[in-house]
């Protein structure tokens, strides 16, 4: 019995995060928490309904297991939480489960996505195979993340920061890291930015936004 509780143990700690998995253990009710301030990040993989119809599934499939299985490393190393996948995009934050800093939020996320940049072109050379990502970054709240239903536990977000997020990465450019001004304000001493200007953001009407080029300590510029 207990090696089966192990088990069960194990696997919802591949979905969600350990303090979710000991509330859900101990209490059978709806997790809600409230975080005042997140960062988010989306990244979607540019053409992909294109590569699909080129390619048999099981190749498409492995293609983005690998893809996914790098940016789930990168999320361990700079302490994000990998929310959720859908289809050919991928979302992560950072300020839950657990709170941090809003500059300590910003920074681990920009650099996770300056490396997602990198690793996809280094993947495109290796395999003679042209993709790109796209990703939007926003710094922003309150939201709630939790857990809600009673199958398939999934941990998820709500708020505005969400969605303003999604939209910084469906208004943007294929290859390049597009962010809300927020982002560019707590990070402007730390990373290269080029503003974008006046962007027409629906739900937001029109709010200045910035490209990430690189890292202002190294001096580069990766895009």
């Amino acid at each position: 019995m207990q090696r089966e509780k192990q088990k069960v143990t194990e696997l919802l700690l591949s979905t969600l995060p350990q303090e979710i998995v000991d509330r859900l253990s101990t209490k059978n009710e709806m997790i809600e928490d409230k975080f005042e301030t997140v960062t988010v990040m989306f990244a979607d993989i540019v053409g992909f309904t294109e590569i699909s119809s080129r390619f048999p599934a099981v190749f498409v499939v492995s293609m983005l297991n690998e893809l996914f299985s790098a940016m789930d490393l990168m999320c361990e190393k700079h302490k994000l939480e990998k929310i959720k996948t859908i289809g050919d995009a991928y979302m992560a934050a950072s300020g839950v489960p657990h709170v941090r800093p809003p500059l300590e939020q910003a920074r681990s996320v920009v650099n996770m996505a300056l490396e997602t940049i990198e690793f996809i072109n280094d993947y495109s050379t290796k395999n003679s195979e042209k993709l790109q990502i796209r990703i939007g970054i926003h710094t922003g709240g309150p939201v709630v993340a939790g857990v809600i239903g009673q199958k398939k536990f999934c941990y998820d977000m709500w708020g505005d920061c969400v969605n303003v997020a999604s939209r910084m990465e469906s208004s943007g450019i294929p290859g390049k890291i597009h962010c809300s001004g927020p982002v560019q304000e707590l990070l402007k001493d730390e990373f290269i930015f080029e503003s974008r200007g006046l962007q027409k953001i629906k739900g937001k009407g029109m709010i200045e936004t910035f490209f990430i080029v690189g890292r202002v300590n190294l001096n580069e510029k990766i895009m």
